[in-house]
Protein backbone atom coordinates (compact mmCIF):
# COMPACT_ATOMS: atom_id res chain seq x y z
CA UNK A 1 0.00 0.00 0.00
CA UNK A 2 1.20 3.69 -0.77
CA UNK A 3 1.32 6.37 1.93
CA UNK A 4 0.15 9.90 0.13
CA UNK A 5 0.66 12.32 3.52
CA UNK A 6 -2.74 13.63 4.75
CA UNK A 7 -3.73 17.19 3.23
CA UNK A 8 -4.15 19.72 5.59
CA UNK A 9 -5.91 22.41 3.32
CA UNK A 10 -6.36 21.16 -0.37
CA UNK A 11 -8.68 19.15 -2.46
CA UNK A 12 -9.24 15.41 -3.02
CA UNK A 13 -10.98 14.69 -6.31
CA UNK A 14 -11.95 11.00 -6.10
CA UNK A 15 -13.74 8.17 -8.11
CA UNK A 16 -12.17 8.95 -11.53
CA UNK A 17 -12.75 6.95 -13.83
CA UNK A 18 -9.78 4.62 -13.89
CA UNK A 19 -7.01 5.60 -17.19
CA UNK A 20 -8.80 9.13 -16.72
CA UNK A 21 -6.48 10.81 -13.79
CA UNK A 22 -4.05 12.00 -16.03
CA UNK A 23 -6.35 13.88 -18.09
CA UNK A 24 -7.73 15.39 -15.33
CA UNK A 25 -4.47 16.16 -13.69
CA UNK A 26 -3.20 17.36 -17.18
CA UNK A 27 -6.66 19.75 -17.47
CA UNK A 28 -6.64 21.16 -13.67
CA UNK A 29 -2.66 22.06 -14.99
CA UNK A 30 -1.36 20.12 -11.77
CA UNK A 31 1.13 19.13 -13.74
CA UNK A 32 3.13 22.41 -13.87
CA UNK A 33 1.90 22.87 -9.93
CA UNK A 34 4.47 24.47 -7.63
CA UNK A 35 3.10 22.80 -4.52
CA UNK A 36 2.04 19.47 -3.82
CA UNK A 37 -0.35 17.26 -5.61
CA UNK A 38 -0.59 13.11 -6.46
CA UNK A 39 -2.14 11.56 -8.82
CA UNK A 40 -3.19 7.70 -7.74
CA UNK A 41 -4.32 5.72 -10.96
CA UNK A 42 -5.88 2.36 -10.00
CA UNK A 43 -6.26 2.29 -6.47
CA UNK A 44 -8.86 -0.13 -4.95
CA UNK A 45 -12.54 0.74 -4.87
CA UNK A 46 -15.27 -1.60 -3.53
CA UNK A 47 -18.00 0.45 -5.73
CA UNK A 48 -15.70 0.40 -9.31
CA UNK A 49 -12.88 -2.26 -8.64
CA UNK A 50 -10.78 0.68 -9.07
CA UNK A 51 -10.38 4.36 -9.90
CA UNK A 52 -8.09 7.52 -9.91
CA UNK A 53 -7.78 10.00 -7.24
CA UNK A 54 -5.86 13.29 -6.99
CA UNK A 55 -4.70 15.03 -3.79
CA UNK A 56 -4.53 18.41 -4.00
CA UNK A 57 -2.29 20.17 -1.32
CA UNK A 58 -3.76 23.57 -2.19
CA UNK A 59 -7.07 25.34 -2.17
CA UNK A 60 -7.22 25.64 -6.40
CA UNK A 61 -10.08 26.99 -8.70
CA UNK A 62 -12.00 24.11 -10.70
CA UNK A 63 -14.54 24.68 -13.32
CA UNK A 64 -16.73 21.94 -11.97
CA UNK A 65 -18.30 21.54 -15.63
CA UNK A 66 -15.53 20.62 -17.32
CA UNK A 67 -15.06 17.64 -14.34
CA UNK A 68 -18.69 16.75 -14.95
CA UNK A 69 -18.46 16.55 -18.40
CA UNK A 70 -15.04 13.85 -18.22
CA UNK A 71 -16.97 12.16 -15.49
CA UNK A 72 -20.14 12.84 -14.20
CA UNK A 73 -19.03 10.08 -10.81
CA UNK A 74 -16.43 12.23 -10.05
CA UNK A 75 -16.66 13.98 -6.12
CA UNK A 76 -14.74 16.36 -4.92
CA UNK A 77 -13.84 16.89 -0.97
CA UNK A 78 -12.83 19.76 -0.15
CA UNK A 79 -10.42 19.68 3.04
CA UNK A 80 -9.78 22.29 5.92
CA UNK A 81 -7.61 21.94 8.76
CA UNK A 82 -7.65 17.95 7.82
CA UNK A 83 -11.22 17.35 7.60
CA UNK A 84 -13.55 16.95 4.56
CA UNK A 85 -15.86 20.40 5.04
CA UNK A 86 -17.55 20.02 1.75
CA UNK A 87 -17.78 17.04 -0.69
CA UNK A 88 -19.30 18.17 -3.94
CA UNK A 89 -20.84 15.81 -6.98
CA UNK A 90 -20.39 16.16 -10.31
CA UNK A 91 -23.43 16.11 -13.44
CA UNK A 92 -23.11 16.33 -16.74
CA UNK A 93 -22.83 20.29 -17.90
CA UNK A 94 -26.00 21.67 -19.77
CA UNK A 95 -23.48 23.36 -21.91
CA UNK A 96 -19.87 23.19 -22.26
CA UNK A 97 -17.51 26.36 -23.75
CA UNK A 98 -14.03 26.53 -24.88
CA UNK A 99 -13.27 22.48 -23.52
CA UNK A 100 -13.09 20.40 -26.52
CA UNK A 101 -12.92 21.41 -30.03
CA UNK A 102 -15.92 20.98 -32.90
CA UNK A 103 -13.52 18.68 -35.39
CA UNK A 104 -16.35 19.54 -38.88
CA UNK A 105 -14.57 21.15 -41.30
CA UNK A 106 -17.06 23.67 -42.00
CA UNK A 107 -17.82 25.01 -38.88
CA UNK A 108 -17.45 28.38 -37.97
CA UNK A 109 -15.17 27.96 -34.89
CA UNK A 110 -12.65 26.63 -37.46
CA UNK A 111 -11.98 29.74 -39.51
CA UNK A 112 -13.23 31.99 -37.01
CA UNK A 113 -10.74 31.94 -34.10
CA UNK A 114 -12.19 34.47 -31.58
CA UNK A 115 -15.93 32.43 -31.68
CA UNK A 116 -15.84 30.27 -28.42
CA UNK A 117 -16.38 26.33 -29.17
CA UNK A 118 -19.65 25.67 -27.28
CA UNK A 119 -21.74 22.35 -27.02
CA UNK A 120 -25.24 21.92 -25.52
CA UNK A 121 -26.12 18.78 -23.41
CA UNK A 122 -28.83 17.04 -26.02
CA UNK A 123 -29.19 13.99 -24.54
CA UNK A 124 -28.37 12.75 -21.39
CA UNK A 125 -28.49 9.76 -21.08
CA UNK A 126 -26.46 8.84 -24.22
CA UNK A 127 -23.82 11.80 -22.70
CA UNK A 128 -24.58 13.67 -26.08
CA UNK A 129 -23.49 17.04 -26.83
CA UNK A 130 -24.01 19.16 -30.12
CA UNK A 131 -21.87 22.09 -31.13
CA UNK A 132 -24.41 25.78 -31.51
CA UNK A 133 -23.12 26.32 -34.48
CA UNK A 134 -23.33 23.43 -36.94
CA UNK A 135 -24.98 20.83 -35.46
CA UNK A 136 -21.75 18.07 -35.09
CA UNK A 137 -22.33 15.25 -32.32
CA UNK A 138 -20.25 14.81 -29.53
CA UNK A 139 -19.56 12.46 -26.79
CA UNK A 140 -18.81 13.49 -22.91
CA UNK A 141 -15.92 12.34 -21.51
CA UNK A 142 -13.26 13.61 -24.48
CA UNK A 143 -10.81 16.96 -24.05
CA UNK A 144 -9.45 18.68 -27.31
CA UNK A 145 -7.51 16.82 -29.39
CA UNK A 146 -7.26 13.78 -27.00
Amino acid sequence: MINIAEIKNGLVIDHIHAGTGWKVFKWLGLDKAKFSCALIMNAVSQKSGVKDIIKVDNIINIDYSVLGFIDENITVNVIQDSKIVRKIKMELPEKVENVMQCKNPRCITITEHYVPQEFRLVDREKKQYRCIYCDAMYKAGALGDE
